[in-house]
């Protein structure tokens, strides 16, 4: 009988440029195809440590199964390590349509001046981005606007920090430093908002939410719990993502 053909894990050459390497780390993930199945095929725990999620990466390029928005972001994560000139951070939306909330999360790239994304959606407009955006929020703008195409309303953003080079790091990933109700706000301070965020960011001085003092979480304790429960939609993350 015939064996699925497996993709080939994309290789990094030195004549690629930068955008050449995540164009072919995307149509690596293409090819892997999004996962309509409603089985999760690998778990992802957000709380894990990096170097236990680059283990699940490893596991994926192994089993070649189809994946979700989550699981692109990881394995985005894996395939960009070791380029140290692009820096990788989660974006996530929380959208509503018809009456439901919707999650979607995708792999914000920063390279040379100039942003874009990496992901996977059931809609193609809805994950890669090209690297040519001149700001931050050019790209989530464009796609607050791919959004509306398919009618669904941003309420929230969430931009998380960049995650390090390391694939042995023990640090988590950080999902929300930044968290924006922007269904609440004007472009004009949403705009202003990412890009000070973006700016601090890019300066590297910001530090994750686990880094803050106990005296900080304590006082922020009222509104972190509501949030935690928030959890379980969290991983049904793209199950329920019409994007």
């Amino acid at each position: 009988c015939v064996q699925p053909s497996v993709p080939p894990v994309p290789n990094y050459k030195l004549s690629m440029s930068i955008p050449e390497w995540l164009q072919a780390i995307q149509t690596y993930m293409k090819m892997l195809q999004y996962n309509h199945t409603g089985t999760q095929f690998f778990e992802i725990r957000k709380s894990r440590p990096l170097s236990g999620l680059m283990e699940t990466a490893k596991e994926m390029t192994r089993e070649s199964l189809p994946i979700k928005c989550l699981e692109a972001v990881i394995l985005g994560i894996y395939l960009t390590n070791g380029q140290p000139s692009v820096e990788r951070f989660p974006i996530s939306f929380k959208t509503h349509f018809s009456g439901n909330y919707f999650h979607h999360v995708v792999l914000g790239i920063y390279c040379n001046g100039r942003y874009g994304s990496l992901g996977m959606s059931r809609r193609s407009d809805l994950m890669d981005k090209p690297l040519t955006y001149r700001t931050l929020s050019d790209l989530i703008f464009e796609f607050e606007d791919s959004y509306k195409k398919y009618l669904h309303s941003v309420k929230k953003v969430k931009i998380g920090l960049y995650v390090p080079h390391e694939p042995h790091s023990f640090q988590p990933i950080e999902w929300k430093q930044l968290v924006l109700n922007v269904s609440k706000m004007m472009r004009t301070e949403v705009r202003k908002e990412l890009e000070k965020f973006a700016r601090d960011m890019r300066m590297k001085i910001l530090k994750p939410s686990s880094a803050h003092s106990p005296t900080k979480e304590r006082s922020r304790g009222k509104s972190l719990s509501p949030r935690r429960r928030q959890a379980s939609p969290q991983r049904r993350a793209c199950r329920r993502d019409k994007s």
